[in-house]
């Protein structure tokens, strides 16, 4: 039985809906950038709370704008 709290490469690529392939998983394993990761033997596994980690690490913060004012429009005529 799989531990939740543990993802394979399979489950990393679904949790990110496709858009990180298990060749960039690989690559940044390799280069040791992105998530972190245990090696047992040849498996690679990902704690949940390293990758709910590594997502607060890569978010993008947007500051509120400053709503403007509406002009106002001429009276119609």
């Amino acid at each position: 039985m799989p531990d939740p709290n543990f993802l394979t490469p399979e489950e990393v690529m679904a949790r990110y809906r496709g858009r990180v392939s298990e060749g960039t998983l690989r690559n940044w394993r390799c280069l040791r950038i992105g998530p972190s990761f245990l090696k047992i033997g040849k498996s690679s596994l990902y704690p949940r709370g390293e990758l709910d980690r590594w997502d607060k690490s890569i978010l993008v913060v947007c500051r509120p704008t400053r709503a403007l004012p509406l002009e106002k429009s001429a009276p119609p005529e």
